[in-house]
């Protein structure tokens, strides 16, 4: 009869067994696991699946794992799948995963952000994503939302600038006008035909997606496993890349200091660029070379995690994220009606009835499905289904329409008007 002890731990190697099958790793018979390749990536240490390589030697293959009493007793329950459970996903990937295996079409990686701008804290999340791959399939989704306080830069100026800053992850870049969501990217994954997905986030966000992406898995789309990897810790007080953030890269444009900025920025992007970038934030965020003519922004509008204070004590007064206002989660790209507020965080449910919990902090107000004018920015017309400024936009453009006449009264032309004129008789 098994002791106590003894089943304790053979429960426990099985839990680290069940997460390497779902990761599609080999077992090599005594604690070790390899990948399809042949690689060695992993061990079961205290019931709990540990990547690392021993004794690796760059270009060739890794040698097996050597047979000691510790682990030798591994169960042979390992090799029979069980139930998918959720891993441990608190610790930072091992440096051993930069070794690269053959590519495999089981497992994405994504990450899924704003880099509005992006910042030398931004390289680090990518490098992270990119042992995370372990030579997989990794692409890259920047956010598509943009305004004048929180993200001051257009889609595609924001990309453009991205695949110069971080050259290495150019093709993994995808500009991609539909993934405006964390939802889009895991579902299109899905439909893409992946079987587990990683998602590499920031360590304040990791919990917020873990939850998220875990609730609707099995529903709006269906994974072995998903993993959200953290990043690593960020401190807003740090000098260097773990204190580095678009908030401050924003305040720093604010306070028209290029110096603070320029330290945001990896030496991939040069002072000419370095200085376009920044004065395409400020055009951004209609910020005037002047102190005294900029834009009148408080500094929680535009960077809320150095004025957290002025910001919690707006939201308790009302004045901001009230019941029934349309927000934007700034972190996932979702969008929902506030129908619960919460101390210092909002619960939200989408049009498509999915609820998301947010921190005041992360969200936005979501202000296009309210925009009565019939230009979104200067010289960009408001083309957003459903709107009264669509509404306007298209009866200008349609002939003998009331907008249509109003023009012809103030000295333009309508459409029939040019076709008259050069009718033949």
């Amino acid at each position: 009869m098994k002791s106590f002890f003894q089943f304790l731990s053979e429960a426990s190697q099985s839990q680290a067994a069940m997460q390497a099958h779902k990761l599609g790793l080999i077992s090599d018979g005594h604690g070790g696991w390899k990948n399809k390749s042949g690689e060695y990536v992993a061990k079961t240490e205290k019931g709990k699946l540990k990547f690392y390589n021993q004794q690796q030697k760059i270009g060739e293959k890794d040698p097996d794992q050597v047979r000691t009493p510790a682990n030798q007793q591994v169960a042979a329950t390992q090799t029979k799948p069980q139930p998918a459970t959720s891993p441990d996903i608190r610790q930072e990937p091992s440096t051993s995963q930069v070794k690269k295996s053959k590519k495999s079409k089981d497992t994405l990686t994504v990450v899924f952000g704003r880099f509005n701008p992006p910042t030398i804290g931004h390289e680090k999340l990518l490098k992270t994503a990119d042992k995370v791959s372990v030579g997989g399939d990794l692409k890259i989704y920047p956010s598509r939302t943009q305004d004048a306080k929180k993200n001051p830069l257009l889609p595609d100026t924001k990309i453009s600038y991205m695949r110069k800053m971080f050259p290495d992850f150019g093709e993994r870049i995808i500009n991609d006008p539909y993934m405006k969501t964390i939802f889009d990217v895991l579902v299109a994954a899905n439909q893409e035909g992946y079987r587990n997905v990683n998602i590499v986030v920031g360590s304040d966000r990791q919990a917020e997606f873990d939850n998220l992406a875990q609730k609707y898995n099995g529903d709006l789309y269906t994974f072995d496993l998903i993993n959200v990897v953290s990043a690593g810790v960020r401190d807003a007080d740090s000098e260097g890349v773990e204190g580095m953030s678009a908030s401050k890269m924003r305040k720093a444009v604010m306070d028209n200091d290029f110096a603070t900025f320029r330290r945001g920025t990896p030496k991939t992007l040069d002072d000419g660029d370095t200085q376009t970038l920044f004065d395409a934030i400020r055009r951004g965020m209609e910020v005037k070379k002047s102190k005294i003519e900029k834009e009148s922004y408080s500094l929680w509008e535009i960077a809320p995690k150095f004025d957290q204070e002025t910001l919690r004590e707006n939201y308790i007064r009302g004045n901001i994220f009230k019941i029934g206002d349309i927000v934007e989660n700034l972190n996932t790209g979702l969008v929902g009606k506030i129908i619960r507020r919460g101390t210092n965080y909002l619960i939200c449910v989408t049009e498509q009835d999915n609820m998301f919990k947010s921190w005041i902090k992360d969200v936005m107000e979501y202000t296009e499905v309210k925009m009565n004018n019939m230009h979104r920015l200067p010289g960009k017309p408001n083309t957003l289904t459903g709107t009264t400024g669509y509404l306007k936009y298209a009866v200008k453009q349609t002939p003998e329409s009331t907008l249509g006449k109003e023009n012809v009264q103030k000295g333009g032309r309508t459409f029939l008007d040019f076709i008259n004129k050069y009718r033949k008789k």
